[in-house]
């Protein structure tokens, strides 16, 4: 949807844009999650991005006048954005997590997950000792993000990232290079533990698909735009993670850990198994999405 001559012409700042912006995603009913959760969000992200400026440092910017060719850009990928109802990180092929930016695309689902959140204290509620952690599996790896972020925060890990999507490893093959991991993080094609036999970790890692069919069905056009093979988790969404659940107690040291975001399936999975001594890793902006549980529980 293009912006007109006039409006081009009438903003002048970057001020001007944010407010233009935001007024006109809430205007067509733009839906957010995928890196930003409000409009004015989106808005400064994709205007900072498109002036080549640092995302997180918006205020310098504020009164600064645009060129008309800076205009044009911005007015561009305001259009676009509201034109194709893509995800802003598919549109600047760029997602963030925790300060580490990761390249995506239509291949993979964008990159989010509070797993970012947990690696900043190197998971202590579950990893006593962070430097022993010799060797971590990230389940479904998509982009690859968990296991970079999980190789910067274990030195001395080494990391296997799987996926069943020859698409998404070709993208986490991009990404891992980019961070110069290609030595420690190895991709590998696989239905979840299928082509890991015999292999033990000393953490497995999991951002599985674990939305329901009902959810899946009733998504919005930024979120059907992502793959869907990376959202369903089955009928009520927990299929993937009871498999999991299911089968990592073979591939853990005996002192390892298993980790898994699961969503709003918390209650499911406590239905199920009643017996395990699931761990809530709450963060800042979740609160029983993440569970832990030890080796020795799923032995």
């Amino acid at each position: 949807m293009p912006i007109d001559k006039t409006s081009i012409d009438d903003l002048a700042t970057v001020r001007d844009w944010l407010r233009f912006a935001t007024s006109r995603f809430t205007a067509e009913g733009l839906t957010f999650g995928h890196g930003t959760s409000r409009a004015v969000d989106e808005a400064a992200y994709l205007i900072l991005h498109t002036l080549h400026l640092a995302v997180d440092e918006l205020d310098p910017w504020l009164d600064c006048r645009l060129t008309r060719a800076e205009r044009e850009e911005v007015a561009a990928i305001i259009g676009k954005r509201i034109a194709t109802r893509k995800p802003a990180p598919y549109l600047t092929n760029e997602a963030w997590i925790k300060g580490h930016s990761f390249y995506c695309d239509e291949r993979v689902i964008v990159p989010r997950t509070y797993f970012g959140e947990l690696l900043e204290d190197r998971l202590a509620a579950v990893v006593a000792d962070p430097d022993a952690v010799e060797s971590v599996l990230d389940l479904c790896t998509g982009s690859g993000c968990i296991a970079i972020l999980a190789a910067l925060t274990f030195p001395n890990a080494v990391v296997d990232a799987v996926d069943i999507s020859p698409d998404a490893l070709a993208v986490a093959e991009r990404n891992v290079a980019e961070y110069g991991l290609d030595d420690r993080i190895h991709l590998i094609q696989s239905d979840l533990f299928s082509s890991l036999a015999g292999k033990r970790y000393d953490l497995i890692l999991s951002n599985p698909p674990y939305v329901a069919a009902e959810a899946l069905a009733a998504f919005p056009a930024e979120y059907r735009a992502e793959p869907a093979i990376a959202h369903a988790g089955g009928e009520d969404g927990m299929e993937i993670v009871r498999r999991i659940i299911e089968n990592a107690g073979r591939h853990l040291t005996p002192d390892g850990a298993l980790a898994v975001e699961v969503g709003t399936g918390g209650p499911l999975l406590e239905r199920d198994f009643p017996r395990l001594p699931l761990l809530w890793l709450n963060t800042e902006e979740s609160e029983g999405e993440v569970f832990a549980l030890p080796a020795s529980a799923l032995r």
